[in-house]
């Protein structure tokens, strides 16, 4: 299995615990995150690529693996990504450029595929 794979299996798996332990707060943040990513001035691929940009600059490595998948999934390019993670490294400088590992990572798991 993928280093990838199994780092989206993990997230997943401790969100849904969490979802279990705190109900109410997830319900809160899941009720919360569906009109932030609703289109409006912003289309949702828009949303996704700056959810990645900031998942660059945050070094999240699931936050990378999954605005990855979700802005393929809302018609990015690769090219594109690649785009954003060069905005992301001039914004967050060298700790930014380590973590596209992680974006490569990805886009091999979801473009590969």
């Amino acid at each position: 299995m993928s280093e990838m794979r199994q780092a989206m299996q993990d997230v997943k798996r401790a969100m849904g615990a969490l979802s279990k332990q705190v109900p109410e707060e997830m319900k809160g943040f899941s009720d919360f995150m569906g009109p932030v990513l609703k289109p409006g001035r912003l289309n949702l691929k828009t949303k996704e690529l700056i959810a990645l940009g900031m998942g660059l600059t945050s070094r999240c490595k699931y936050c990378i693996g999954i605005h990855t998948q979700e802005a393929l999934a809302a018609g990015a390019a690769p090219e594109e990504l690649w785009e954003v993670a060069i905005v992301a490294v001039m914004m967050g400088g060298g700790p930014a450029m380590t973590s596209v590992a992680e974006l490569q990572k990805a886009l091999y798991r979801y473009v590969a595929e």
